[in-house]
């Protein structure tokens, strides 16, 4: 194992934040995975999940485990870590820039078109080859001017030639989830079985510039725009990219963390990353995949007391009661507003907060039936 620090831009005199990561096996050597914790920094499940991950892959290192490359990143955003305002963590967005700091990673896929355009052939694995070396290139003349994007352009420094990456994130409260581009779907089923995923959402893309989705997304993006350029080089699918939604933001405990490292160890040998030391047949599918598309956000209409009648993981039909909001300063002594769920489905996120504003939102329903469009993430 080799412990390496990376120093991001420093934004003001006397103050300077860095990066930290793990790297586990040979450079190069195939399949390489790379897995980071706490891009929202006040999601923490994943840097203990991390923690006990790395105590198993130092352990597999040792016994000569390891065939590929693994890079672990267990606490991927310094800059959130260290915002904090009236006693609460602050890690979605940075405080300077009011951005999500899992949004807006840059457009890899049209940065190189021009460039690739002229150098691919008919080898397929010489092609794979040429598109990592043309995005490292690119990555490595970027000279951001803002601590974001410095930390932006290392984390994809360390990742953009990965042919497996997870993204370890978390609701407020909720049950496992993991969410994933369509073209990443079946790498990540056997990953999706381990760690006994009860809502599995999919996109061809959700919009918004997410770490994990410009990662995968460079492939088929590239692939579509050279087909509309005229060429007909093959360019397959090599990066599958997933954030991992470690349950709630409670949910840090030993014996979760290590459950969830087990499973990811598991994955780790089904990829080929990690020698088995014994064939173990996967578990079923908790769930059935189903569109991004198709999730539906609950919101409340009006403000007051949320109580929730519905605990994540429970299947719901339309028109059933998911929470009520009650007002208790209602001239008719306590006002209700049943908040219903409009689509069937799994219950996999609420929100944590018992007061509620109008328009404020409540839960979502992993429903099977596409109806939105656009952006389809939150901010």
């Amino acid at each position: 194992m080799q412990r390496t620090e990376y120093p991001l831009l420093s934004p003001s005199l006397g103050s300077q934040k860095t990066l930290v990561g793990f790297h586990f096996g040979v450079p190069g050597a195939r399949p390489k995975v790379y897995i980071q914790a706490s891009l929202h920094a006040e999601e923490l499940p994943g840097m203990l999940v991390a923690h006990h991950l790395r105590e198993r892959l130092v352990e597999a290192e040792k016994a000569g485990l390891i065939r590929g490359e693994i890079v672990l990143v267990p606490a991927a955003n310094p800059i959130g870590l260290s915002q904090r305002l009236d006693h609460r963590a602050m890690g979605r967005f940075e405080f300077d820039t009011a951005q999500n700091f899992n949004r807006h990673y840059p457009d890899m896929a049209a940065a190189v078109l021009a460039d690739a355009r002229s150098r691919m052939g008919p080898n397929a694995h010489a092609n794979v080859a040429t598109v990592r070396q043309l995005v490292g290139e690119w990555l490595a003349q970027w000279q951001p001017t803002s601590e974001l994007d410095c930390m932006r352009r290392r984390l994809l420094l360390l990742s953009h030639d990965a042919d497996l990456v997870l993204d370890l994130h978390c609701d407020t409260d909720a049950v496992m989830h993991l969410y994933s581009e369509e073209a990443c779907w079946p790498p990540f089923e056997p990953l999706a079985r381990l760690l006994g995923c009860q809502a599995v959402l999919l996109a061809r893309e959700s919009g918004g510039g997410p770490f994990d989705e410009r990662l995968s997304g460079l492939w088929w993006q590239l692939a579509a725009a050279l087909r509309a350029a005229g060429l007909s080089a093959p360019l397959p699918q090599a990066c599958a990219s997933t954030t991992v939604e470690l349950r709630g933001e409670d949910n840090v405990s030993h014996d979760t963390a290590r459950h969830d490292a087990q499973a990811i160890f598991a994955f780790l040998e089904h990829a080929g990353a990690l020698a088995a030391t014994a064939v173990r047949p996967l578990p079923p599918m908790a769930c059935r995949p189903t569109p991004l598309a198709g999730s539906q956000t609950l919101r409340s209409p009006v403000p007051g007391v949320l109580v929730f009648l519905a605990k994540p993981g429970a299947r719901l039909d339309v028109g059933d009661v998911v929470a009520e909001v009650i007002d208790p300063t209602a001239a008719d002594f306590a006002r209700v507003h049943e908040v219903r769920a409009e689509v069937s489905g799994v219950l996999y996120a609420t929100v944590r907060e018992r007061y509620i504003v109008s328009g404020g939102e409540v839960g979502k329903i992993a429903g099977a039936t596409p109806f939105r469009s656009g952006d389809l993430l939150g901010a």
